[in-house]
């Protein structure tokens, strides 16, 4: 007899349902695990084999046989420990065989039969969800599961619990979602003396999830201000939670209190790999660019980063989505993200500054910023200035406006285009086509203004969109339903940038 349960293996975002069988034949005793399983599953053997001498269950002399179907699709990770234990414990009849095929399981045993948390539980109860089957995971991953409500999550602390639950000595209450607060931040705007024109851009920039990038000399306080951005975002919804979640659950960023609704802030060193930025690896895992879904990635020292690293960053910025090809796997990952990212203009960081710049300028100044390309450099809709503080700002009292009032003014915005688009996933930086023309329909002035613009900033068609959606967002934070001169003048300042190259 072939007794079946239910495991998952995870592609990109998506768990697909992988067949557990378990046989048991007359033979010499043997315990094999086949079915294209990685080394992690092959050790689930020995894991199995203590969890169950710890619960004083012998294995039969006979030849074991677990087969994870289907066979040619690769098996990776400890979490087919638990889905193994229990085809093996309905295969001897401890469990009754029809329970266990009623679950979707995943948990890894340790081998005093404890169940320690595993990363990818949110899709695993999607998955599960989807077939019309229960979860069964570890506790520590019962918070993060139940956010699935269209399955019956339970939660165990240990092999052993789990079976006096599904043999009905000791039910275990169904997981309830948990969410885990966010932290608490101390980075205000207040600190931040000066820089006006930098603070609102940031505002702007937060507002309709736009491309920002600040060029300045060191100790100007472009770190200092991009550090405060996740003060000015608002919390994620339930949507976007899930949609984050998703990617954070298969990277085991997840706490064991549930998910958390703060939204990403990523920011990799200037030494990150293009497997670390995009994504990729020996299990085609997420990058720092998935991992910012929903958030903002703050890429500090920007032009240090190497090139290679850089121009991989094109192609997700359009599109939202980052796909990772590798002999064995294929994965698509969302990546819908803020980038924000700061340079300084020169390798020296003083070309602004004629007593202090080195003799190369302003030479230096061009070999630096062109190691960012064209076509990436076009794919920010907010290039910055940022000039040095001046001595005379620092002993000034803090600024009336902080984060609180400037976040207070975002979120308002934010609902504005929530109601436009019909969904908080979608903002004006993801407008295309016909539905740009329809928010940011333009009178004669604002046109006039945008021609002359473009022709003398010499933009591309890409460029000359994104103006367009930075004009309807500047728009949206003053409550303005239709772009005005304002509006498009100041999102126009914002492409000119004296520090970049041409």
């Amino acid at each position: 007899m072939v007794i079946r349960t239910y495991s998952v293996a995870f592609h990109g975002v998506e768990a697909a349902p992988v067949q557990v069988q378990c046989a048991i034949t007359p033979g010499m005793p043997a315990f094999s695990v086949v079915g294209l399983p990685d080394k992690a599953v092959s050790e689930a053997r020995d894991r199995v084999r203590a969890a169950l001498t710890t619960l004083r269950i012998a294995l039969p002399s006979s030849r074991i046989t677990i087969n994870l179907s289907p066979a040619d699709m690769p098996k990776e990770g400890s979490h087919f420990d638990l889905p193994l234990a229990l085809a093996l414990l309905a295969a001897i009849d401890i469990l009754p065989p029809d329970v266990v095929e009623e679950h979707v399981s995943l948990g890894e045993l340790s081998l005093d039969g404890t169940l320690m948390p595993v990363a990818g539980a949110l899709p695993a109860a999607l998955s599960a969800a989807e077939h019309g089957r229960g979860l069964l995971c570890p506790a520590a991953s019962a918070a993060e599961a139940a956010w699935i409500d269209s399955t019956r999550v339970i939660g165990a602390a240990s092999l052993g619990d789990l079976l006096r639950h599904l043999t009905g000595q000791s039910p275990i209450a169904p997981a309830q979602p948990g969410e885990i607060p966010a932290p608490r931040l101390t980075r205000d705007l207040r600190d931040v003396k000066g820089q006006e024109r930098a603070k609102r851009a940031l505002e702007v920039a937060a507002a309709g999830r736009h491309h920002l990038l600040m060029i300045g000399p060191p100790g100007a306080g472009k770190s200092m201000m991009a550090a405060r951005m996740p003060g000015l975002l608002p919390d994620l919804s339930a949507e976007e939670a899930l949609e984050t979640s998703m990617v954070h659950s298969l990277a085991g960023l997840t706490g064991e209190g549930g998910i958390c609704r703060a939204r990403p802030f990523r920011d990799p060193h200037h030494t990150a790999s293009m497997a670390a930025m995009v994504g990729g690896g020996r299990t085609a895992g997420p990058g720092e660019v998935s991992l910012a879904h929903n958030g903002v990635l703050f890429l500090d020292e920007f032009p240090e980063f190497s090139r290679g690293v850089l121009e991989t960053l094109r192609q997700p910025l359009e599109t939202g989505e980052v796909t990772i090809s590798r002999a064995s796997a294929r994965m698509t990952y969302p990546c819908r993200f803020l980038l924000l990212a700061a340079a300084n203009p020169c390798r020296c960081g003083h070309l602004t500054d004629p007593a202090r710049a080195c003799n190369k300028a302003p030479v230096c100044g061009t070999d630096y910023l062109t190691r960012i390309s064209g076509p990436l450099l076009d794919r920010f809709d907010i290039r910055l200035d940022v000039p040095p503080v001046a001595f005379t700002d620092l002993d000034l009292p803090p600024p009336e406006e902080g984060s609180a009032e400037a976040s207070a003014r975002i979120a308002a915005a934010r609902a504005v285009q929530a109601r436009r688009f019909g969904t908080p996933l979608r903002l004006n930086a993801d407008a295309q086509g016909q539905m740009l023309e329809e928010i940011a329909p333009l009178d004669t002035e604002c046109r006039a203004l945008l021609h002359k613009g473009a022709e003398r900033f010499g933009l591309s068609a890409r460029g000359y969109h994104r103006i367009l959606r930075v004009a309807r967002t500047i728009a949206d934070l003053d409550g303005d339903p239709q772009i005005r001169r304002p509006h498009m003048a100041e999102a126009l300042a914002y492409r000119l940038v004296r520090s970049v190259p041409g």
